[in-house]
């Protein structure tokens, strides 16, 4: 193949592949609080309502490189494998520079924010192999299953707050392509021929996202007039959407090959069937996320998200059996001993923690209907803050490790380090005054 899979995981095998998280990776170390979350100089799109906090222009540029380990039974030993990539680039800018209104001392109750964002939706990337011996006449009988490709999206955000209310919206254009691999052998003939069915589809269609964000604080008085240092604030926050449909347009190629004798070189005999830009539709999942998340000011923050994807309404002319439903539970937080240190750098990182727990949505079949494949991972990081032309801004490390398809037919364990890097500007919008 001349593609190379984004990620090695036989359970990127169901559907349009392993839908990727749109937590960035500041949210994803501290277990995914993307629900409730806000941040004045880190972007979050899950919950778009939390764009409005922003306070300062914010480019976010995310990487990742992660260790898989493959074993179809605890008495044999992982095979280890590795994948990385680029995850994401994100762009958001407030729509009223909060500079302006404090030159002009105002204190101003609507704030605005758009932001672009381009990510994966779903990466396709596995090689299962199986050998089915129960003909006794032609003997062992291999086939071979691959796939790799994925989808993307790319979302326009925009969101509003007034007072402690904050709205937002996400429309996403969604576009990939899938491309799967079929091939069955004989072990034991000469000469033997090769089946082989090569099955491509492309996809696209539109999604969208809808959020809202409650904040209450319950120092703010005590705050502003300087008797307490940390402003302590609770937010809740909901987000969600119907079920969307897409479009598909699928071309199927069946070949058998030969070996050839000499070489052991497959050569194309003849084509069975080529079906050219054959058009169908689909629909993607509804989703409904609800989180709440407690701060104390720049010291401490810690939450809890709950969010569930129904699969089962998904649908596909490429996809023969359902899907199952799905949901993830978040929790995590994060520790900063001292914001404002000048001594101490380390005392001005964000030392960010959190645990999830999630299903994978795999086919509902006769002979599985119990059986759940479970995603149970720990996630650290740190965000490390730097100043440049005066200029706050971070780059986000990060750390998890989780065990996937724990007690199924194919356990896989991985490590994921995480590298994103966040520049803030400030002085968008400004207005330019002299004297």
């Amino acid at each position: 193949m001349s593609a190379q899979p984004k990620i090695n995981s036989p359970y990127s095998r169901y559907g349009i592949g392993e839908v990727s998280d749109r937590n960035f990776y500041f949210s994803e170390n501290m277990g995914g609080l993307g629900a409730s979350y806000t941040s004045p100089y880190n972007i979050n799109i899950v919950n778009p309502a939390a764009l409005s906090h922003l306070r300062a222009t914010s480019f976010d540029i995310g990487l990742y490189a992660e260790r898989y380990g493959l074993r179809t039974s605890p008495d044999d030993p992982y095979t280890s494998l590795w994948s990385g990539n680029l995850s994401y680039l994100s762009l958001a800018v407030p729509l009223q520079n909060r500079l302006n209104d404090l030159l002009d001392r105002k204190e101003r109750d609507i704030a605005a924010t758009t932001a672009f964002t381009l990510l994966p939706y779903s990466v396709m990337g596995y090689n299962v192999a199986t050998v089915d011996s129960t003909d006794a006449d032609i003997g062992p009988v291999n086939r071979i299953f691959t796939g790799n490709g994925g989808t993307y999206q790319f979302t326009w955000s925009n969101s509003v707050s007034y007072k402690n209310f904050s709205f937002g919206a996400n429309l996403s254009y969604l576009f990939g392509k899938l491309s799967y691999f079929n091939q069955l052998q004989i072990q034991d003939v000469a000469a033997a021929f090769i089946t082989s069915s090569e099955n491509t589809i492309s996809l696209s269609g539109f999604q969208y996202n809808l959020g809202a964000i409650y904040t209450h604080s319950f120092n703010k008085k005590a705050y502003d007039d300087q008797k307490a240092t940390h402003l302590k604030q609770l937010s809740i926050g909901v987000y969600g959407n119907t079920s969307t449909n897409y479009n598909s347009t699928q071309t199927n190629l069946n070949i058998i090959r030969q070996f050839v004798p000499t070489t052991r070189t497959p050569v194309s005999v003849d084509t069975l069937g080529v079906f050219e830009e054959v058009k169908g539709t689909g629909v993607l999942p509804s989703e409904i996320g609800i989180g709440i998340t407690y701060y104390s000011g720049e010291k401490f923050g810690l939450g809890i998200d709950y969010a569930r994807n129904d699969w089962s309404q998904f649908r596909g002319d490429f996809v023969n059996n359902p899907l199952k439903s799905t949901y993830k539970l978040s929790f995590g937080g994060y520790y900063r001993p001292k914001f404002n240190s000048i001594t101490n750098y380390f005392s001005r990182v964000h030392y960010r923690f959190g645990v999830h727990y999630k299903l994978v949505p795999n086919e509902e079949l006769t002979f599985n209907q119990g059986e759940t494949i479970k995603d149970i991972g720990v996630n650290f990081g740190f965000g490390m803050p730097f100043f440049y032309q005066r200029k706050i801004s971070h780059a986000n490390l990060g750390v998890s490790a989780g065990m996937l398809g724990s007690g199924t037919a194919i356990e896989e364990r991985y490590v994921k380090f995480t590298f994103s890097f966040t520049f803030n500007d400030d002085e968008w919008f400004i207005k330019r005054k002299y004297n």
